[in-house]
């Protein structure tokens, strides 16, 4: 029965990779970003769309009727054309807007990076939480078993005339706060579960904090820094910003320049009466426009003030990316550094204490210690024990938010087996800009 037991439990085990993979899956975070970079790829075919030409086919018809003299008259008509529209220069207005339309896109590409490290962050937290009020809730739960104890040993000892009253009553008041305790530790599990579920999308089964992600992390302090300024998507994303931003005040300077378009078309018209329709002819038409700008009532001048304001904007803000990877990477590997003085710290206090508890309880027992001696002793105890779940939290944490710090906290490098979520492909089918043209052939 203790075989089938373990067995049901290790099937149910629920590891940190699985939990991320799940809520990778499951996050809706992650599929809006995912759909707000599809939706800002189609910015890429609108801008390529205004220097290829616009061509469209038409067909009309007409039918009268007349009773003249006694005679019936039913003329009718159909016309058929195809017209073509094109601009074929814009001072390279368009060009800088298809670059902005791309860098937009990449930026959209990088936010999905972005938004799948602070999920899978999210997660991480969400998880060790869990584990750590789980602890807790075992912990305080052995705590109240202890006092549970002392209070029954205090009464058997007034029994027989070895005890006070007051060594009742502190036994007394230490369970009291021991059960209060246990119980803010239940509520705050029950609050950790449900968080948990929000993000992977099922309730939290056998946790376990062991991974072997920390290989991830480099030797030293400047080299994860280094790796964090070259490929955190945060400071992608503000390059491609960067890049947005230049090729907006190129396209609102070139909006100062001439523009030269071309039109035409050509049709058919067919007519008849009583059914009998001949063609009539064929005609058509070529033109073309040249137009400068002289005056907008200064919302040309404007446009360029608010791009190149919009440019420095993107610099200024391309700066403060820097410096919070920056802070953020510094403050990821001192949480390390300082979990694992913690625990070391935590492990010596838990050692000692629990020689301590053991020592109190006998000389309590001989008569040379109280019963108050013995319930301080086990709160010290408990809260070394605490101390040591915290700090063991603390630092599986921290090594997580040091590989979101680095940039290193995506499913790619986690090696997670689900398929990424990019839309890059689809970038590419929308850049294919005669793809409209074929559709309507075929």
């Amino acid at each position: 029965m203790m075989l089938a037991a373990a067995s049901v439990g290790a099937a149910q085990a629920q590891s940190i990779t699985q939990a991320l993979t799940a809520a990778y899956d499951h996050a809706p975070d992650l599929q809006s970003a995912l759909l707000s970079a599809k939706s800002s790829a189609e910015g890429i075919a609108q801008a390529q769309s205004r220097k290829l030409p616009t061509i469209g086919a038409s067909i009309a018809g007409n039918q009268q009727f007349s009773l003249i003299g006694g005679n019936w008259n039913t003329p009718s008509s159909i016309t058929t054309g195809i017209s073509y529209n094109q601009t074929i220069f814009d001072n390279y207005r368009t060009e800088a807007q298809i670059e902005a339309a791309r860098a937009a896109a990449e930026v959209a590409e990088y936010q999905i990076r972005n938004t799948e490290q602070n999920v899978l962050l999210s997660v991480v937290q969400a998880y060790m939480s869990v584990l750590t009020d789980r602890q807790l809730v075992a912990l305080r739960e052995e705590n109240i078993q202890f006092f549970q104890a002392q209070l029954q040993s205090a009464r058997d000892r007034l029994e027989v005339g070895e005890g006070t009253r007051i060594d009742v009553a502190q036994a007394e008041a230490r369970l009291a706060q021991g059960q209060a305790s246990y119980r803010a530790s239940v509520s705050s599990l029950e609050v950790s579960q449900a968080t948990f579920q929000r993000y992977v999308g099922a309730r939290p089964q056998n946790l376990s904090p062991g991974h072997n992600y920390a290989k991830l992390i480099p030797a030293g302090l400047e080299t994860a820094i280094a790796e964090a300024e070259v490929g955190h998507p945060a400071i992608l994303m503000s390059k491609a910003a960067i890049r947005a931003a230049q090729a907006g005040s190129d396209a609102a300077e070139a909006a100062f320049g001439p523009t030269a378009t071309i039109n035409g078309q050509v049709g058919s018209r067919w007519s008849g009466t009583s059914g009998l329709m001949s063609q009539d002819g064929l005609s058509g038409q070529v033109g073309f426009q040249v137009t400068v700008p002289l005056y907008a009532g200064g919302a040309l001048g404007s446009s360029v003030r608010k791009a190149n304001l919009d440019q420095v904007k993107t610099e200024v803000d391309a700066m403060a990316a820097y410096d919070r990877v920056r802070e953020a990477v510094i403050t990821a590997w001192a949480g390390i550094q300082s979990a694992e003085a913690q625990i070391q710290a935590a492990q010596a206090a838990v050692a000692a204490g629990s020689t301590v508890l053991e020592g109190v309880v006998q000389e309590r027992d001989l008569g040379t210690r109280t019963t108050l001696d013995v319930l301080n002793s086990q709160a010290e105890l408990t809260s070394a024990r605490e101390g040591l779940i915290n700090a063991s939290t603390n630092k599986v944490i921290a090594t997580f938010s040091l590989l979101s710090a680095m940039g290193r906290l995506t499913a790619s490098d986690l090696g997670l087996p689900v398929v990424v979520k990019s839309a890059v492909n689809y970038t590419q089918t929308v850049d294919d800009v005669w793809q409209e043209l074929r559709t309507v052939a075929d």
